[in-house]
């Protein structure tokens, strides 16, 4: 029997009872039995009996139930899918029996459901579904598929095919699953899925695949399972079909019709571990196939012994209902147990979900009230017997019991919208103009649910909730229209038209009904806020507005508009104001107004007045015009203006405004003065100069500029520039400076100028040129460099300050502790920064101090901190070896060997460098000693100089060595021998052997190379190869190669390569090549650069680099130059060439680096350059 799925759909919305069949038939009771078609058999012997065809809303279904009557059979159309199972027994109540049976409900969406269908192997089928577009908007959704979950739309190919077609006539939407060339494993059961929105049909039915009636008692089942050698189609695969379509392309050996042993019936009988040992002995060598075919031969089922009538396989009952589970049994005494989902099910005296009854060998188990929680696997088990069913329970959809009910009503009320549905605690969806409402926490709109009541609520409504509003659940939809309109307006009192004096109040009122209205106050369209000034009432009907002090601004069009109403209330404010003018605001003193001869003076003063005064300027007795050209007035909006283009002293005087208007008149006056800078200072005097400063004096100027002297700025420069540099910033307001931070011995000017409130005077003529002079400062950092038994020597680096004297020298002076009488050391100056101090007495304590001296005379003192004691110590030798040099140091033939080994030890160490045991000669390695390490240098180094280098230090009794591995290294040679090994296809096989000099390195790989014998022109195959034999593929027919190798080490190729002494011809076996002649290509080019040098910004102290690419046969010489100036043999600079790429790296540039490169490339057929400039920036640091 089909699996049951769990998406079966009940006839009827109502959850009613299904039983499982009973045996104990009486006979005055009707007989209620469920019939299933059987699957066909797979050898065909087994006849089956169509069912009558149902209606066209139940041919998806392959059972029926039917009840049988003593004198009336009526069929009942199946409730649900084909694989829905109902069993109902036969010993039922009579009053349950008394219940009709409903008919199903026509499809929602389906009008035409796919038929079941039979088709023999290879043939075609076709199922169609149709849905009717009258009320759909857009194209509904199907879905086909095969079992429960198998999606056929991604399986769509040659075997199936879905189509899709629309007839605008008829508004009818038709889909077709085409089978191609069915198979076996085709057959089952489908189900078609159509969806559109919230609406959804289903429909399965099921395929049966026949297999053509053919006997196969006449083949042998040894020689139909043996594997084929020859790879037909049919070889290893159980088809006999297949068997029987290629018998007669071949030639079968000479056999009996029939076989000797009947195999078949051996395999049934045998263990499945005995399969193999069977197929062995018989000859059956396809087991794999064998098998196959025998999971697909029908097993007969054993008759239970402990059940006459087991469970059905599935049972379908309502979410509410209850089912009943009837087994038979054969032996009544068995003791029998129910299981729900491997759990056993045990009766419970309280409640009553699960009632237990037995009626002579019937056991039933009724389960009441079934939930979704009763939707599992249910077994009973008698004795060591046991059989299962499944049962599905099936949540009814949730109708609308009572639908919502239109609404009408006006704003701010409260609106409450009722549904009633089947079920409590139903999920629903409230929609309005079709789009969902939202019912979030600031949402307009409340859900609320009491039982299976659910209410929408808008608390305060506007007239946006206008509109059509539904409630939507999973079985039925209701809608209801909406309609909130504007409450009646009547006015008993309108706004007034006011004229007010500025500074009064105002004061607007007005009574509207209803009273309880709430509105807003606009003014020129802008609407009014409530603050300190305005005050905005509402009592009842009355509201209004109070400004208590009035301004021009309050002038306008008030309106006051009822909230909610499109009717509006409105009235004109005027206020008159006589005419003002504002002097206050201006903040000048006594009203003058001071100006800076030449500037343009534009002075604005505000006015007031309603209606706008006319404003009239006069000095003295004169008006002053508005169209004038040096001197105009003008007055616009709120404001009067003097312009005064460019002020003069005749300017100063008093000005008359006069204003006057509908109101009244206003005069006020105002006073201009007119001041200038003041004049230059006289020549300061410069009378006391130092090492970077000076002392200067002035005059104050003969005219301040009718305005007092703030104080002077002060200027310098050097008397060769021209260039002044301001020396403060404040003004100084004494007659007398200090200028600082000058630099020795370079004549510098000064010079002064005058401050005033006006502006800076222009300056005074310079001072005479004078130069400072200073001695320079104290040395740095003193040190005891060394000590012995009559000696100290001391060192100290230069003063961090040189005057422009320069340095003529040190003097080193030194004192015995405890006294203050200081020797002087050296009698002449030394200009070196260490000395020797020699006869001191052994034992004694002495201090030490040196002097810089100049031509300004000598400096202060630098002085050891502690007094020296005049005695040498002893300090064991000891070698610090470099971290690199504690490994082998390796170097190339030809590249210079310079190594610094320092050391310590006092007095003064003996160092002995051997190598390899025996002492080194001079006139191979050059070694140069020093009181702290040991150079050893190799100017070129050769392979003779590897080796271990032994140093060793000695300090009287006390003495260190250590080792220095060094090994140089060179290019190694080429191998020893090449030769083909063989030739075949496309393919040469090499061998070689390793090269005698490895170049003092072990060698780490091959270059092969090939060349055409016509060309010669070498391409390599492979590089970095390890072994020493090749295999050359993909070379080409026709052509006859030479091949060649190159042995690698650290330094790089062998200079030279072993080259095949025989070629290798690749040659096709009964073919010939002409060869054609071919003229050789002339490569050769003039130099060309391809990416010309780019202007460059570095940085000083990081490396730079410049780049350029050239291209040019034979290779060029490329040569860089600065400023026009070839770069040879400067360590700062390093140039590199790689493949026409040519770089010039600037080690940590400096300023004195940038300016113009150029690089320029030469051959025998022309030269070629390019050009870049290169900028070098200082990074300076923030403090």
């Amino acid at each position: 029997m089909p699996e049951p799925t769990k998406k079966d759909e009940t006839p009827n919305g109502q959850p009613e009872e299904s039983v499982a069949p009973d045996s104990n038939g009486a006979p005055p009771l009707p007989e209620i039995s469920l019939e299933v078609s059987p699957p066909p058999d797979d050898d065909g012997d087994a006849a089956t009996t169509p069912s009558p065809t149902p209606q066209a809303e139940d041919a998806n279904s392959l059972k029926k139930l039917s009840v049988e009557l003593p004198n009336d059979s009526v069929p009942v159309p199946a409730m649900g899918r084909k694989d829905s199972v109902w069993s109902l027994g036969e010993g039922q109540a009579p009053e349950e029996l008394d219940k009709p049976i409903d008919t199903p409900p026509l499809s929602i969406l389906l009008i035409e459901k796919p038929q079941s269908g039979t088709v023999p192997v290879g043939g075609d089928i076709t199922f169609v579904a149709k849905v009717e577009a009258k009320d759909l908007l857009r194209k509904p959704t199907i879905k086909w598929f095969k079992g429960k979950w198998m999606d056929l739309a991604s399986k769509t190919g040659k075997h199936l095919q879905l189509k899709e077609t629309f007839d605008r006539f008829t508004k009818i939407h038709t889909f077709e699953m085409h089978i191609i060339k069915a198979k076996e494993n085709y057959a089952g059961n489908y189900r078609c899925e159509v969806t559109y929105k919230d609406k959804f049909d289903s429909c399965s039915f099921d395929l049966e695949v026949k297999e053509a009636e053919q006997g196969s008692q006449n083949i042998d089942i040894r020689s139909a399972f043996k594997r084929s050698s020859e790879g037909q189609e049919d070889a290893g695969e159980l088809d006999f079909s297949g068997l029987l379509k290629h018998r007669n392309q071949r030639e079968p050996k000479q056999q009996d019709d029939t076989p000797e042993v009947d195999v078949w019936e051996i395999l049934k009988n045998a263990r499945p571990d005995e399969y193999e040992k069977i197929a062995f002995m018989y000859g059956i060598t396809d087991l794999r196939g064998l098998l196959r075919r025998m999971k697909k031969i029908p097993k007969e089922e054993k008759k239970s012994e402990a059940f006459a009538k087991k469970l059905e396989p599935a049972y379908q009952v309502d979410k509410g209902g209850k089912i009943r589970l009837v087994v038979d049994l054969a032996d009544p005494t068995v003791e029998l147990k129910w299981y729900k989902n491997g759990q056993e099910i045990r009766p419970t005296p309280n409640q009553r979900k699960y009632i237990f009854e037995h009626k002579g060998t019937q056991r039933i188990m009724v389960i009441n009230n079934c939930t979704m929680n009763d939707d599992a696997a249910y077994s009973v088990a008698a004795g060591d017997e046991k059989c299962t069913t499944e049962l599905f329970v099936k949540e009814l959809p949730v109708k609308i019991v009572k639908g919502i009910e239109p609404v009408k009503t006006t704003v701010n009320e409260r609106i409450e919208l009722e549904c009633e549905v089947s079920e409590e605690g139903a999920q629903v969806k409230w929609m309005k103009n079709g789009v969902e409402v939202p019912t979030g926490v600031r949402s307009r709109y409340r859900v609320k649910c009491e039982g299976t009541k659910h209410f929408l609520v808008i608390d305060d409504a506007s007239r946006e909730d206008t509109g059509t509003y539904s409630i939507m659940a999973t079985g039925g939809t209701s809608e209801a229209h909406i309609q909130v309109d504007l409450k009646p307006l009547k006015i008993y009192q309108d706004l007034q038209d006011m004229t007010v004096m500025l500074g009064q109040p105002i004061k607007l009122h007005c009574e509207i009904y209803p009273g309880n209205v709430p509105g807003r106050w606009y003014r020129n369209g802008q609407l009014i806020q409530p603050n300190d000034r305005i005050n905005i009432i509402h009592r009842n009907k009355v509201h209004r507005l109070e400004i208590e002090t009035s301004s021009l601004h309050d002038a306008g069009d008030y309106t006051f508009v009822p909230e909610g109403y499109s009717q509006s209330l409105s009235a004109k404010i005027h206020i008159i104001d006589p005419p003002r003018v504002h002097l206050d605001s201006l903040n000048f003193p006594d009203n003058t107004v001071t100006v800076v001869a030449g500037n343009k003076l534009r002075l604005e003063i505000p006015i007031s007045g309603e209606p706008a005064p006319r404003v009239v300027w006069m000095k003295g007795e004169r008006v002053i015009l508005e169209s004038g050209h040096r001197v105009r007035a003008e007055t616009y909006g709120d404001q009067t203006s003097l312009t005064i283009e460019v002020t003069e002293r005749e300017d100063t005087g008093n000005y008359k405004i006069v204003l006057q208007n509908e109101a009244g008149e206003a005069t006020a006056s105002v006073k201009i003065k007119v001041v200038d800078i003041p004049d230059p200072p006289e020549a300061p005097l410069v009378p006391t100069v130092g090492g970077d400063w000076c002392s200067m004096t002035w005059e104050p100027p003969k005219y301040d500029g009718g305005s007092p002297i703030l104080g002077y700025f002060i200027e310098r420069k050097k008397k060769q520039s021209s260039r002044w540099m301001r020396l403060n910033f404040d003004l100084i307001k004494e007659t007398s400076f200090e200028p600082k931070k000058m630099i020795e011995g370079v004549p510098y000017e000064v010079r002064i100028f005058a401050v005033n409130a006006i502006g800076v005077s222009k300056p005074s003529e310079p001072s005479k040129p004078f130069t400072p002079l200073a001695v320079t400062s104290e040395p740095t950092m003193l040190v005891v460099d060394d000590v012995t038994d009559t000696t100290v020597t001391v060192k100290w680096r230069p003063p961090e300050t040189i005057g422009a004297a320069g340095l003529d020298g040190y003097l080193v002076e030194y004192c015995i502790e405890g006294t203050d009488d200081w020797v002087i050391s050296n009698k002449e100056l030394t200009e070196k920064t260490k000395y020797t101090i020699t006869g001191l007495t052994p034992g004694c304590k002495i201090l030490v101090r040196v002097k810089a001296i100049n031509a300004a005379g000598a400096s202060a003192p630098r002085t050891l901190q502690h007094s020296v004691l005049v005695k040498e110590v002893i300090e064991p030798p000891k070698i610090r070896v470099p971290r690199h040099l504690k490994q082998t140091y390796t170097r190339k033939v030809g590249e210079a060997v310079n190594l610094v080994v320092p050391f310590m030890g006092k007095p003064r160490p003996k160092v002995i460098w051997l190598k390899d045991g025996e002492p080194i000669e001079p006139s191979h390695v050059s070694i140069r000693n020093t009181d702290c390490d040991s150079i050893i240098f190799i100017r070129k180094a050769e392979r003779s100089h590897s080796g271990k280098y032994e140093m060793t230090v000695q300090v009287e009794n006390h003495v260190d060595t250590a080792i220095i591995d060094i090994q140089i290294v060179d290019l190694p040679g080429p191998p020893q021998c090449v030769t083909i090994e063989d030739v075949w296809g496309g393919n040469v096989a090499l061998v070689w052997t390793p090269p005698k000099d490895s170049g003092n390195a072990p060698i780490t790989g091959y270059t092969i190379q090939k060349a055409d014998k016509k060309t010669m022109e070498w391409f390599t195959c492979i590089e970095h190869y390890h072994r020493t034999c090749i295999t050359i593929t993909e070379l080409v027919v026709g052509n006859e190669y030479f091949f060649r190798i190159f042995s690698e080490n650290m330094c790089g190729l062998s200079e030279a390569a072993t080259q095949t002494k025989k070629s290798a011809l690749i040659v096709k076996e009964g073919t010939q090549m002409k060869t054609p002649e071919y003229f050789d290509h002339d490569f050769k080019e003039a130099p060309k650069f391809t990416q010309p040098l780019i202007n460059t910004f570095a940085i000083a102290g990081y490396n730079a680099t410049l780049n350029c690419s050239v291209r040019a046969n034979p290779r060029p010489k490329v040569i860089w130059m600065k400023n026009k100036i070839v770069i040879v043999d400067d360590p700062r600079y390093r140039m590199f060439s790689n493949q026409g790429v040519c770089t010039l790296e600037i080690r940590k540039p400096s300023p004195y680096d940038g300016g113009l490169y150029t690089c320029k490339a030469i051959n025998d057929l022309g030269e070629a350059q390019v050009d870049c400039k290169l900028e070098v920036k200082v990074q300076t640091q923030e403090l």
